[in-house]
């Protein structure tokens, strides 16, 4: 396993659809452990399977490092949906896979996910503010839309990114 290549817009492969994951197998694992590598290299706090070149429903995220706020630590989710979403709030975005630009869009304050965890056990969580704007961010990316088609107004809302 290993650290891969992030996946840069416009590949076409973060627009489109990704699959559901129907079984735990080898390769699965290895695009776990791969997204896992990933993101612990990456200045990035979640990670979508699409974003390293695989069309799986899968998703890591651990916002542990960026903020002290309750949090769940880190998630490894496959096939993750949100059911519910309650308020709404301006988020500055970021992503790995749009290096150069950051955009405000407009998020739920707080989601309600299931998903399955790599040994297919259903998860439920609740999750708020920064944690609940990444999972989002992130299961958006499995649908093949990225933040950039979430900005209201690409002449007010997005930003060269100065660093990373």
């Amino acid at each position: 396993m290993a650290v891969q290549k992030i996946i840069r817009y416009p590949d076409p492969i973060l627009k489109s659809r990704s699959e559901p994951v129907r079984a735990m197998d080898e390769r699965i694992a290895r695009v776990i452990k791969n997204l896992l590598d990933t993101l612990a290299a990456s200045p990035g706090v979640a990670i979508a399977a699409p974003q390293i070149g695989a069309a799986d429903r899968i998703i890591v995220c651990d916002v542990s490092r960026k903020v002290k706020e309750k949090h769940h630590g880190r998630m490894i989710l496959l096939n993750p949906l949100i059911r519910r979403r309650e308020g709404t709030k301006i988020f500055r975005e970021g992503c790995l896979s749009v290096p150069d630009y950051t955009g405000n869009v407009s998020r739920a304050e707080t989601v309600w996910v299931e998903g399955l965890d790599p040994e297919g056990r259903p998860v439920s969580l609740v999750a708020e503010g920064f944690e609940a704007l990444a999972l989002q961010h992130e299961i958006d990316h499995l649908d093949g839309v990225l933040f950039l088609d979430r900005i209201a107004s690409l002449s007010t809302d997005i930003f060269r990114r100065k660093t990373y």
